[in-house]
């Protein structure tokens, strides 16, 4: 799967455990997208635009309106990196 750098680096950051934190407008869409690592750091790549190509090839999913995590397809798709921890 043919998948972007900036869509490579939300993917890496939800497979060690990150989530997408989303909020709602008035009319019920999704307004505004936050990308939190497990550490809690905020990943200011994560746009609305990006977001919504991660969902739309279902490479992220939400249960029960938790926030979105990786799915077993993104798994798959994101590329093994280095953690320089």
């Amino acid at each position: 799967m043919n998948v972007s750098k900036y869509e490579q680096r939300i993917l890496h950051a939800l497979a060690q455990g990150g989530m997408i934190r989303h909020h709602r407008n008035e009319t019920g869409h999704i307004a505004e997208v936050e990308c939190l690592t497990r550490d809690g750091w905020r990943l200011t790549d994560c746009t609305l635009d990006l977001f919504g190509r991660l969902k739309r090839r279902r490479l992220i999913a939400s249960r029960g309106g938790a926030p979105y995590r990786i799915t077993r397809l993104g798994l798959e798709a994101v590329r093994a990196q280095l953690d320089n921890r």
